[in-house]
């Protein structure tokens, strides 16, 4: 095996095709450049080295140099992205936050929540629900274009509703006879953060654990 043979056996691995552990890369450029240093002092005049093979390996050796040092660079970018996310989500501690559910919690007598329509509506109703799932009292919200759009609810005394009771809520939307999508947005209160891994969760007062990627407003 010649020089650059070997030289290549370094940068590649064994036989069996283990790779080389990133650790060791700066151990297999160092005994690559001195077994062709060697190489070049001890070559044949007459049968001198092929010079395309030896550009070709040092183009190899600085790829994996090169590597090692965006694999060390992008970590320390997302080190510094996640500590962004702590201290943005540290800022939500105690704020009201908008997420995809059903929940309608009452505060100062009033609850509020909202939906998303994937189209205009002429028609759309929200049923409100006691925890045993008895529909306790109807909000008609006539015609609503498409997107994002928020609802109070007031109860009426009849209605039984108990300040601090979480309620739920449903929707219906129409126009004509067909129905249009709709997704219930609700309110909730962010009590924590943490992270799992590599994302931010929020620790909510209704809703438990929740994703930061899950939030559709900051209220």
């Amino acid at each position: 095996m010649n020089t650059v043979d070997t030289a290549t056996t370094l940068l590649s691995g064994s036989s069996a095709g283990n790779s080389v552990k990133t650790a060791n890369d700066a151990g297999s450029a160092d005994r690559f450049l001195k077994l062709l240093v060697t190489q070049l002092q001890n070559q044949d005049p007459l049968n001198p080295l092929d010079n395309a093979q030896i550009t070709s390996q040092m183009a190899q050796i600085n790829t994996v140099s090169g590597i090692e040092k965006l694999n060390t660079t992008v970590q320390g970018l997302n080190g510094q992205f996640m500590q962004m996310q702590v201290l943005q989500g540290t800022a939500l501690v105690g704020r009201d936050v908008t997420l995809p559910g059903n929940k309608l919690a009452l505060q100062d007598g009033t609850g509020t929540a909202g939906f998303e329509l994937a189209g205009a509506a002429d028609r759309v109703t929200v049923e409100v629900l006691a925890p045993s799932g008895r529909v306790i009292d109807t909000l008609n919200l006539g015609a609503q274009t498409v997107g994002r759009s928020a609802f109070s609810w007031n109860p009426a005394a009849s209605t039984g509703a108990v300040a601090g009771e979480v309620y739920t809520f449903r929707i219906s939307a129409t126009t004509g006879t067909t129905r249009v999508g709709a997704e219930p947005l609700m309110l909730d209160r962010v009590r924590a953060v943490s992270l799992d891994g590599d994302r931010l969760m929020l620790e909510t007062q209704n809703s438990g654990r929740v994703a930061y990627g899950d939030v559709r407003a900051f209220n």
